[in-house]
């Protein structure tokens, strides 16, 4: 077989999902091993596209067709090692269906997963999502996972602490995300017919029921009648199981803000002074069992879970989404995550302010753009909003955050990029203590902006910070592209006067702000956007920043599909003028203007 035979285009994927939301994907490609997934990534379909690795899409929602290189592990093969009379080492291959491994496992005697029976999706998947039920979860019986890098195009091995487990969560789905590919999951399990895990909810009382000590089958077969009392059989009812996590956050905050709103809100306690809600009770009595949009429905059974009742859209599934994050947001003082990956990536990018550091009007100015009737020459001070997989990123907050955020009516953002110190681009990161109430916001910045804000800032980066201030997860860059949740991000280093700025690159987008001179090399980073927003402070000269012919000449060499031009100041002229007086492809942005990016 060719590598020709391999990749397929325009490809029908629905059914490697659950949801059964038709999608279809630019490119499509199988492996059954190594030297084929190598054959595979070195063709240009691979190299000059977007990359999605997928398992058994157990837990994918496709927001629409996905404009790239979709991959599969068709890797299979179960083997087992006995170590001795107490451990066996089960690899799987990723490919492997998870039930099927499960059901190995109990029909061999080997006892540690049978806890999760009935889970939809693939071994690969165990190691990324840490798939749990009843107690037990994957990360409690994985030895190693080994994995096939992407950068050193290498087999590497992690071991079980390398993963950095957590609830449905690892490294794989962090820095780790797009990096690695699966190839196989060894797990440690004890030779035994006798289950063990039986301290969690029905199956505590399932020895009394039997009259005897549960086998592994009456665990696994017990499982199953349970799951399919509560959850929809995916073959007959699409969905992704649970939608949501559930929620954990401090215990002072479930004292102090969920308990206050409603004291029956049941909580199981947590090392670290954390405690973890049950979503689904959340959900359900907010009133919310049953709820429906556009063939999306809170499935009445199990409130985890959004159901597709057969003709639900992608966009019907994230409107319910959105409304059940709201209801619960309002009523609880919670704001649910979901557990299911949104797979979006269309880029929607909002321009919260397009000011200079004053911002316009000017206090005590009486020039006619201070005093325009014009909404597009009220400029607050620059930052935007990038929402694209499933993430809402802030770049820069500017001292009017607060008023900006209101205005966008932004819930949630996920993670803060600096372009560097000043007062009106970091100004507002007090303001950011509303996102930082159940969780570290991280924040991604070079090391000297990182020294600055420790210095002016230091009550939010305190070992016992005070009560209710924002708190911040650092992270600090330089000129390597680094990963948010797997999604690429590309630092542009320019400059403002001596002082270096980092713009940022995300697929097809690119933000640069503060810049008055850029090298070539970091130029060329910027090759390939469609859209391009960047500074430009007025028509006249100045030493720090762009002027509006310097900013079109930096443009002209990108040669992006559009412009905007933003960090402006009064002395640009009234926005309906110049904006007329523009190139076709340059525009001049403004507050609150929406960009969509495919």
């Amino acid at each position: 077989m060719t590598v020709d035979d391999l990749i397929h285009k325009d490809v029908d994927i629905t059914s490697y999902t659950t949801f059964g939301i038709k999608v279809k994907a630019k490119y499509f490609a199988e492996y059954s091993n190594v030297r084929q997934l190598e054959a595979i990534m070195r063709t240009p379909e691979y190299q000059q596209n977007e990359v999605l690795h997928i398992g058994g899409g157990s837990n994918l929602l496709f927001a629409n067709d996905y404009n790239g290189f979709v991959l599969h592990s068709r890797i299979e093969g179960i083997t087992e090692y006995r170590k001795n009379d107490t451990t066996v080492y089960v690899i799987a291959g990723a490919g492997v269906k998870w039930t099927d491994l499960v059901d190995y496992c109990v029909e061999h005697g080997l006892a540690g997963l049978e806890n999760l029976a009935g889970i939809p999706g693939e071994a690969g998947a165990s190691a990324i999502q840490n798939v749990g039920a009843y107690g037990v979860e994957a990360k409690d019986h994985i030895f190693k996972v080994e994995c096939y890098d992407r950068l050193s195009h290498k087999i590497v091995n992690f071991t079980n602490e390398e993963c950095r487990f957590g609830y449905r969560d690892s490294i794989f789905k962090h820095e780790a995300k797009g990096r690695y590919f699966v190839l196989r999951v060894c797990y440690k399990l004890t030779p035994c017919t006798i289950a063990s895990d039986l301290n969690y909810g029905p199956l505590k009382s399932l020895a009394e029921q039997l009259g005897h000590a549960p086998t592994l089958h009456d665990v696994r077969n017990t499982v199953i009648a349970i799951r399919n009392t509560k959850l929809p059989d995916p073959r007959i009812i699409g969905s992704a199981g649970s939608f949501f996590k559930n929620p954990i956050v401090p215990a002072k905050f479930y004292k102090n803000i969920v308990l206050a709103r409603d004291p029956e809100t049941p909580h199981y306690e947590l090392p670290d002074e954390m405690v973890k809600i049950p979503a689904g009770w959340l959900i359900e009595h907010a009133g919310l069992k049953g709820c429906r949009l556009g063939g999306a429905e809170i499935y009445p059974k199990q409130c985890l879970v959004i159901a597709n009742t057969g003709n639900a859209s992608a966009a019907a599934v994230m409107g319910l989404c959105t409304h059940v994050r709201e209801t619960i947001l309002q009523k609880y003082g919670i704001l649910l995550h979901p557990e299911v990956n949104i797979i979006d990536t269309d880029i929607h990018v909002e321009i919260l302010g397009s000011g200079t550091s004053k911002g316009v009007p000017e206090p005590g100015c009486a020039c006619e753009v201070c005093l325009s009737s014009d909404s597009r020459d009220k400029r607050t001070r620059a930052s935007v909003l990038v929402r694209t997989h499933g993430l809402t990123l802030l770049i820069d907050a500017s001292p009017d955050l607060r008023y900006q955020i209101l205005r966008s009516g932004t819930k949630d953002i996920d993670a803060t990029l600096l372009t560097h110190q000043h007062y009106d681009h970091v100004g507002g990161i007090d303001d950011l203590r509303t996102f930082c109430m159940d969780k570290d916001m991280p924040v991604y910045m070079r090391h000297a902006v990182s020294e600055d804000l420790h210095r002016r800032l230091d009550y939010c980066f305190r070992k016992h910070p005070y009560p209710g201030v924002p708190t911040f997860d650092v992270h600090e860059i330089d000129k390597a592209p680094f990963y948010i949740e797997g999604l690429k991000i590309i630092p542009i280093t320019v400059m403002h006067a001596d002082l270096p700025i980092v713009g940022y690159r995300i697929g097809n987008f690119a933000y640069i702000t503060d810049a008055k001179t850029i090298d070539d090399e970091e130029a060329d980073k910027l090759k390939g956007v469609k859209t391009l927003i960047i500074n430009a402070l007025r028509h006249r000269p100045h030493f720090s920043h762009f002027s509006v012919d310097e900013a079109i000449a930096l443009i002209n060499k990108i040669k992006p599909q559009e412009a905007y031009l933003t960090h402006i100041c009064h002395d640009m002229g009234l926005h309906e003028i110049i904006d007329r007086q523009l190139p076709d492809n340059i525009k001049l942005a403004y507050d609150s203007l929406k960009l969509l990016i495919k």
